[in-house]
């Protein structure tokens, strides 16, 4: 069995044995010793779904009120206008077959593709590419769309994708340690409100078993929900 820091050890007697309301989970995680860098804030959500059936799956994404304190790298497929449309908004890199070639060759360091409808048959091959991953765009993420421009921008501005993993677990960035406290609580209770709201009608009995927020190198602290 590893052998705790003496950080981390100082950590986990601070830790709360109860489950504490948004604000105050907050305020204790902020109460860890620090580290040299800025640790990412994740939530993690124990959904009371069966992920086995197709319409117990809970996905979707959300553009945080305070971003998530990280600069993502987004990929386009497009062409025309819409190309220039995405390299205005922020885009890191628009392109079609080239692009398409850079990836299957095995370039994937981004963290989000988005696609116009148009370019689909370019993207399809992608699959076993992106899939696993979690990059591969589509309608239902929002990462397929007439629009790209408008979405690079809400990636940019720190949008974040979820899904629910077999376990029925969802996990997410929701800012970093060094965020206010206030603007770190918004966003969690915004993420949850989302969660909240997509709650498939198949599942009965308790939606929200659990959820827990944590630094990336700090214990974690659960929440009351």
């Amino acid at each position: 069995m590893p052998t705790l820091s003496k950080r981390l050890k100082s950590a986990e007697k601070k830790r709360p044995a109860q489950a504490l309301p948004v604000a105050e989970a907050v305020k204790a995680i902020k109460q860890f010793d620090g580290t040299k860098f800025d640790q990412t804030v994740d939530i993690v959500v124990r959904l009371g779904v069966d992920a086995a059936q197709a319409d117990q799956i809970v996905r979707g994404s959300i553009v945080l009120p305070h971003g998530i304190g990280k600069q993502l790298r987004v990929v386009v497929f497009a062409k025309g206008a819409q190309a220039e449309a995405a390299k205005a908004a922020g885009a890191d890199v628009v392109g079609e077959e080239d692009l398409a070639k850079r990836i299957m060759d095995g370039w994937t360091e981004f963290d989000a593709c988005i696609a116009s409808p148009d370019m689909m048959k370019v993207v399809s091959p992608l699959g076993r590419v992106l899939g696993p991953r979690g990059l591969m765009p589509s309608p239902r993420a929002g990462t397929v769309t007439p629009d790209v421009a408008k979405t690079v921008g809400e990636y940019k501005a720190g949008k974040v994708e979820f899904r629910n993993d077999k376990a029925g677990n969802v996990h997410a960035p929701v800012g970093k340690l060094s965020f206010d406290a206030q603007k770190l609580t918004e966003n969690i209770q915004a993420f949850l409100d989302r969660i909240i709201s997509l709650k498939p009608s198949a599942v009965k009995g308790i939606y929200i078993k659990s959820a827990h927020l944590a630094g990336s190198m700090s214990p974690s602290v659960r929440l009351a929900i």
